[in-house]
């Protein structure tokens, strides 16, 4: 029986507040655990051919206060929210947790790192135009390969690896057009329920995951579309949270018709490319191909143009930069896609993203003055 969009947009948003249950479900389905994966960019591929599952860590909304022991308060406060809930044993049941660590908090993290599940660490190269980066890259993986294997108890074959790329690949692929879709719908799709189908991604098998999203596709597109009497905005940032922000994006008619989030549309940005090389060198090409990213170093600064080309092409009318508190990479890089921005004639706002906040009215305030002059 056919599922309606309402009540596959409900799943998600289950799927998205519940990851607890979503891995235990899993561990009842398959007798596999679950591994952590840290923001930002992580071979998930190779978790996934253990047949464990890929764990997204990217905080929670929960009062800090034992993490203030082991971060600064300047840290960003989704290595503040990891922190606190480390030190609540949230993680306790995890096999282990993945770290790769593009800037300096991220590195203090799998330092500090002090719950049951073994941090492993890898390091991306931030020159990644050099031929010996993917080979040190590859290396790096391959180590990372060898910690899983001992970690599970599987040996990760060629094969199996093979197979996760396909699977991470076509699961891209299906939310790329459904991020094209929520921008067709935003009548049905609201802001709320497009961040849910992305978030939900860092919880469930890919594999289900993408049979999901190509059943609620063919729903929205059954139904008849509605002329949007709202603006169109692109979001650019680490992530757009709590569920709180959104829907003043939703009250105020703010439809998101593309993002550029961390945890978002850059997670499905990049393919792990098709050839005859080695898939642990096929995977370290992603981080190659990688651009439009604070943490990924950029000399030619193409952030801000790439913006620009996704006002146009989606005929948006603005770009809401949801700044993360205390994160150094996007806070260095936003003075510059701002005279970009300037320069091509771009309206844009910049609004500051925290974790732990719970008033949204300075929020409110300046999304809803944007809106009136949009």
């Amino acid at each position: 029986m056919k599922q309606n969009r309402k009540e596959l947009l409900a799943q998600f948003r289950s799927i998205a507040a519940n990851p607890r249950k979503a891995m235990e479900d899993y561990q009842k389905q398959t007798g596999k655990g679950a591994i952590g994966i840290m923001p930002v960019y992580s071979p998930e591929e190779l978790v996934h051919a253990t047949g464990f599952l890929p764990m997204g860590l990217w905080g929670g909304h929960c009062p800090v206060s034992k993490a203030r022991v082991y971060l600064p308060p300047f840290a960003c406060s989704i290595m503040q929210q990891v922190m606190e809930l480390e030190c609540d044993g949230v993680y306790d049941d995890l096999a282990a947790v993945v770290f790769s660590v593009p800037c300096d908090t991220l590195k203090c993290m799998s330092q500090k790192w002090k719950g049951k599940a073994p941090a492993l660490v890898f390091t991306h190269p931030q020159n990644r135009g050099l031929e010996s980066a993917n080979r040190f890259l590859e290396e790096e993986y391959s180590i990372l390969k060898k910690k899983l294997e001992k970690i599970t108890g599987v040996t990760i074959t060629n094969a199996a690896l093979e197979n996760s790329i396909q699977i991470y690949n076509e699961n891209r692929a299906v939310m790329r057009e459904f991020s094209r879709l929520a921008a067709e719908y935003p009548q049905f799709i609201s802001a709320v329920d497009r961040h849910a189908v992305f978030k939900s991604r860092q919880f469930l098998e890919k594999s289900r995951h993408t049979a999901m999203v190509q059943c609620l596709i063919e729903a929205v597109r059954a139904e008849e579309p509605k002329p949007w009497d709202g603006k169109r905005v692109i979001v650019t940032g680490i992530l757009a949270e709590p569920d709180g922000l959104l829907e003043l994006f939703d009250e105020l008619k703010l439809a998101i018709v593309a993002d550029d989030l961390a945890q978002e549309s850059r997670q499905i940005r990049v393919d792990v490319p098709e050839g005859n090389e080695a898939p642990l060198y096929r995977l370290a090409r992603v981080w190659q191909n990688m651009y439009g990213c604070s943490l990924a170093t950029d000399t030619k600064k193409k952030h801000g143009p790439m913006l620009v080309d996704m006002v146009r092409k989606n005929e948006a009318d603005a770009v809401i930069v949801a700044m993360m508190k205390f994160c150094d990479p996007e806070e260095w890089d936003y003075p510059i896609y701002r005279q970009q921005f300037e320069e091509a004639g771009i309206r844009h706002l910049m609004i500051e993203v925290d974790q732990e906040i719970t008033a949204l009215g300075q929020a409110r305030t300046r999304l809803q003055s944007f809106a009136e002059i949009l």
